[in-house]
C-alpha cells in the first residue's frame, strides 16, 4: 500500500497523465459541487418547515363539534395477499364505534392466495354480529390499489369514505373523531397521524419509526397550519365522495394515486385537515427487503405524480411561497440521486493536495449545512412526540438508513422520470412485526439483493484506508459513515434475499401447510360465506335487507 501511494507523485509527474488528471479532478469538484449545493437546499429545507411550525404554532384551531346527525360512511379495505393480518384488520374496523345503520365496511380483496377464504370468513363472522360488510372482488386487478378503491365506489353508499391499508388497526373512535372536521364544506379529506405496532422490534423498525414521526409532526402540521399542499398518506385518513369525483376520481396512472389524488383535489380548490390528535396505528416493514420495496414505489410514484402534477400547478394562481413549497415537495426524492454524486468525494479527498484544512473543509461544508438540519429535524420529531429516551441511538440509525437506501431510492426515482408507471410492490406483512416462518410465505426479496450496496461499502472502506495511509485522517469520518450506511443496508438486504431463497425451496411444503389451516380459497368452506370468485361480491344479510328496504 506504501508502495503504491509513493508511486503515485512520479506517475502523476508526467505531462499528459498531469493534464488528464487535472480535468479529471475539475469535472469531479464540478459534479460534486453541484451535488453538494443542491443536497444543501433540500436539507436546509427542514430548518424552513421546523421554523414555519414554530411561527404558525398559534394557528392551533379546537377541534370541531360532532355533528347532530352522523353521516354515512364507507370504509375501504384494499387487500392482496395478507393472510396474515386480514382477520386483524376486519375485526379491528368492525369494532369502529359508529352508528351502525350509517356504517358500511367494503373488503376490496384481489387476493390470489389463501387470503380469499380468510377474508370470507372473518366476514361471516362480523356479518353474524350484525355489521353491515361486503367482500368485493374483481375478474382482473387493473389499475392495482386505485382500481380497487374506484371499483368498490362504484357500488358504495356512503358520503365519506375512510380507507385502511391492512397492516392498520383504528382506535374505535377513529370515524368520530376525523369527521367533524367536515363540517367545514370545503374539507375534502381528513388525514389521521400513523402510529407504530412494532416501534421496538428492531433498530430498523426503531429508524422508520423516526422518520415517518417527524414527516407527520413537523410537514403535515406544519403544512396544513400555513395552507400549503397536503397529501393523503394512502392509509388512515378519509375523503368526501364529491371531493374524489370533482377531482377526477382514483386513477392509476402513477404508483402514488394517494398523493396524485390529494394534489389534483387541492387544484380544485379543496382544503384537506390534519389531525395528530387522532392516530391509527400500522406495522412497519421488519424486513430491509421488504422497506426496499415500499420505498421504490413511494420514490417512483412521487417522482411521477411531480412530472404530471407540477405543469399544472405553477402555471397557476397560487403564491410564489405555496408553489414553491410544493416544488420541494413533490421533488424532494431527487436528493437520492444528488446523494449518490457524493461518492466523488474520496476521490477528491484522496486526490486533493495541500493542507489537511481542505479535506477538513470538504467535510464541514457537507455535514454542517446538510448533515445537521436532518439531524435536528428528526430529533424535533421525537420531542414532539415526547420521545426523550433513545434518541442518541435512533436518530443517528434514521440518518443512516436513508444514506444506505440512496441507491435503490435513486434509481426508483430515474425511473420515476420517464416511462410508464410500472408495477405496483405490495409490502408483505407479518401481522406481529416478528419474524417467524410463516412469515416467508410473502417474501419478495430478489437473490441478488444488497450486493451492489456492498459494493459500496467495500469502496468507501478502501476510500477510508487510503485516506488514512496518505496521513489525511480528517478525511476518513465520513468514508466511514457511509460504509456503516451501506454495509448495515447491503447485509440486511442479502441476508433477506437469501432468507427467501431458502423460503422457495420449501414453499410447496409450506403451502399444503397454509391450505390444510384455512378453507380452500375456491368454493365455499363450512361455515363460510361464498368467496364471489365470479366477481359479484358477497354481502351480509343486513346489507341485503337494507338494499331491499323501500326507500
Amino acid at each position: 500500500m506504501r508502495a503504491t501511494l509513493g508511486a503515485l507523485p512520479w506517475i502523476a509527474s508526467w505531462p499528459l497523465l498531469e493534464c488528464g488528471a487535472r480535468g479529471a479532478r475539475s469535472v469531479c469538484v464540478g459534479l460534486y459541487v453541484a451535488a453538494q449545493a443542491l443536497l444543501v437546499l433540500y436539507s436546509l429545507h427542514r430548518c424552513l418547515l421546523l421554523w414555519r411550525r414554530w411561527r404558525a404554532r398559534a394557528a392551533l384551531r379546537p377541534d370541531p363539534p360532532p355533528p347532530c346527525d352522523w353521516p354515512r360512511v364507507t370504509v375501504q379495505l384494499p387487500v392482496y395477499n395478507e393472510r396474515r393480518v386480514i382477520d386483524r384488520l376486519i375485526e379491528s374496523v368492525a369494532a369502529l364505534d359508529y352508528p351502525a345503520d350509517r356504517l358500511e365496511i367494503q373488503v376490496l380483496d384481489d387476493s390470489s392466495d389463501e387470503t380469499r377464504a380468510w377474508a370470507d370468513r372473518a366476514a361471516a363472522r362480523q356479518a353474524a354480529r350484525g355489521v353491515d360488510i361486503r367482500v368485493l372482488r374483481r375478474a382482473r386487478r387493473d389499475g392495482f390499489e386505485a382500481g380497487a378503491l374506484a371499483h368498490g365506489m362504484r357500488s358504495a353508499r356512503g358520503e365519506f369514505f375512510a380507507v385502511f391499508d391492512s397492516d392498520f388497526v383504528p382506535e374505535p373512535d377513529f370515524l368520530r373523531r376525523t369527521l367533524p372536521h367536515f363540517a367545514d364544506p370545503r374539507v375534502g379529506m381528513v388525514q389521521a397521524r400513523w402510529g407504530h405496532l412494532n416501534r421496538d422490534a428492531s433498530l430498523l423498525t426503531s429508524a422508520q419509526a423516526v422518520l415517518l414521526d417527524s414527516h407527520f409532526a413537523i410537514e403535515h402540521e406544519t403544512r396544513m397550519r400555513c395552507g400549503l399542499f397536503l397529501n393523503f398518506n394512502g392509509s388512515a385518513g378519509v375523503w368526501r365522495r364529491a371531493c374524489i369525483e370533482g377531482a377526477g376520481g382514483w386513477t392509476h396512472d402513477t404508483l402514488t394515486e394517494d398523493l396524485d389524488l390529494s394534489y389534483r383535489a387541492q387544484l380544485e380548490g379543496w382544503r384537506f385537515v390534519y389531525d395528530d390528535t387522532t392516530e391509527a396505528r400500522a406495522e412497519l416493514p421488519v424486513d430491509l427487503e421488504a422497506l426496499r420495496s415500499q420505498q421504490r414505489r413511494w420514490v417512483k410514484g412521487s417522482i411521477q405524480t411531480a412530472r404530471k402534477i407540477l405543469p399544472r400547478l405553477l402555471a397557476g394562481p397560487w403564491p410564489a411561497a405555496v408553489k414553491l413549497e410544493a416544488l420541494v415537495h413533490l421533488t424532494n426524492n431527487l436528493a437520492y440521486p444528488l446523494l449518490l454524486g457524493l461518492l466523488l468525494l474520496p476521490l477528491l479527498a484522496a486526490t486533493t493536495r495541500g493542507e489537511p484544512v481542505v479535506a477538513a473543509w470538504t467535510q464541514a461544508a457537507l455535514v454542517v449545512p446538510g448533515l445537521l438540519p436532518v439531524c435536528v429535524f428528526l430529533a424535533a420529531g421525537q420531542r414532539i412526540r415526547g420521545r426523550k429516551h433513545g434518541l442518541v441511538r435512533d436518530v443517528p440509525a434514521a440518518v443512516l438508513l436513508g444514506i444506505g437506501l440512496a441507491l435503490n431510492n435513486a434509481r426508483a426515482a430515474i425511473e420515476g422520470m420517464s416511462g410508464p408507471a410500472g408495477e405496483w410492490e405490495r409490502t408483505p406483512k407479518t401481522g406481529s412485526g416478528r419474524r417467524d416462518s410463516r412469515g416467508r410465505h410473502y417474501a419478495t426479496a430478489r437473490r441478488s439483493a444488497g450486493r451492489a450496496e456492498l459494493l459500496l461499502a467495500v469502496y468507501f472502506a478502501v476510500a477510508a484506508v487510503v485516506a488514512a495511509g496518505a496521513g489525511r485522517w480528517l478525511a476518513v469520518p465520513m468514508p466511514l459513515m457511509f460504509l456503516v450506511a451501506f454495509g448495515w443496508v447491503g447485509a440486511s438486504s442479502l441476508r433477506a434475499s437469501l432468507r427467501a431463497v431458502r423460503a422457495g425451496r420449501s414453499s410447496s411444503t409450506g403451502a399444503r401447510a397454509a391450505r390444510s389451516a384455512c378453507p380452500r380459497s375456491r368454493g365455499r368452506a363450512r361455515g363460510s360465506p361464498p368467496t364471489g370468485t365470479s366477481g359479484a361480491p358477497w354481502r351480509s344479510p343486513r346489507s341485503r335487507s337494507a338494499e331491499a328496504a323501500p326507500a
